[in-house]
């Protein structure tokens, strides 16, 4: 079963968030240290989860953002799964909390972890962060599965998966990163792993950093299962494609298998180096 990542109880919790959304009211956001600057929390913050909708997000580490930008802009979209990349266990803890007690959005939470950085995620040396993929759904998420590449490049690199409903029906999500630019030959190893794994799905969601343009030739595994939410990106080049990246590439995908795309949206941010995607499913 997916854990919550607290020690307290649910009506601790209540009581715990409560004191937080004081202390916000009164000091506002965190600076990009963890610490608060003077922001007076919003009446009209609530907001609610917009159902059927998912979204893929490289947090970008080590950038200088703060957990509370980056939970402000997840609840900007409210969607019903987010999956991130480039995260730090803490970091997505301070974000689901932000998400909660300030926009009212309530998210269980799951890992992929592939290291433990205390350079890129804190903590005490022999007690370090744990560093990789998350996933944030606002249903429940059960059969959770974490798995590294057997050759992840230049880092270590894996992918996760969970079963949760979306539009409806139960569906297989995953969230992975595959290995960083100019490792083609290992990012297709990667994705024949992965695709693989998704291939067993009639219904899969396969969200992610591929660090790869949709006519990279290592994607044909995935492009044969599954199409991404944009409608004008095929393997097929054809210059259409929205990019994602600051470097003005398409590198983060929503692939769906067994599934229906509404809409496609890329969201330009300032708090990383890729913008944040959603898609609203049918």
């Amino acid at each position: 079963m997916p854990r919550r990542p607290s020690v307290l109880g649910r009506d601790a919790r209540l009581l715990a968030g409560a004191l937080i959304v004081a202390c916000l009211a009164l000091v506002g956001a965190s600076t990009p240290g963890g610490g608060l600057i003077a922001r007076a929390l919003p009446a009209d913050s609530v907001r609610h989860v917009v159902p059927n909708r998912v979204a893929t997000w490289n947090l970008c580490n080590p950038c200088e953002t703060s957990n509370a930008d980056q939970a402000a802009e997840l609840a900007a979209y409210a969607p019903q799964v987010i999956a991130v990349q480039e995260s730090c266990e803490r970091d997505v803890e301070r974000i689901r909390d932000y998400l909660e007690f300030r926009y009212g959005l309530v998210y269980h939470v799951a890992y992929g972890t592939v290291l433990r950085d205390w350079g890129r995620c804190g903590g005490l040396p022999w007690h370090p962060g744990g560093y990789g993929q998350a996933l944030l759904s606002a249903a429940p998420m059960t059969d959770v599965v974490r798995a590294e590449y057997p050759d992840g490049g230049s880092e270590d690199r894996g992918y996760m998966a969970v079963t949760t409903t979306v539009a409806g029906r139960s569906v297989r999500v995953f969230n992975t990163h595959l290995a960083q630019r100019r490792q083609e030959t290992v990012r297709a190893a990667q994705i024949k792993v992965l695709a693989a794994v998704v291939a067993r799905y009639d219904r899969a969601i396969v969200l992610g950093d591929f660090n790869a343009v949709p006519d990279a030739p290592e994607l044909a595994p995935m492009w044969a299962l599954a199409s991404d939410t944009d409608p004008e990106c095929r393997p097929v080049s054809t210059g259409a494609c929205r990019p994602t990246t600051d470097w003005l590439s398409k590198f983060d995908y929503v692939f769906l298998r067994g599934l229906t795309p509404l809409a496609h949206r890329v969201h330009r941010t300032s708090y990383s180096d890729h913008d944040l995607v959603h898609a609203d499913l049918a």
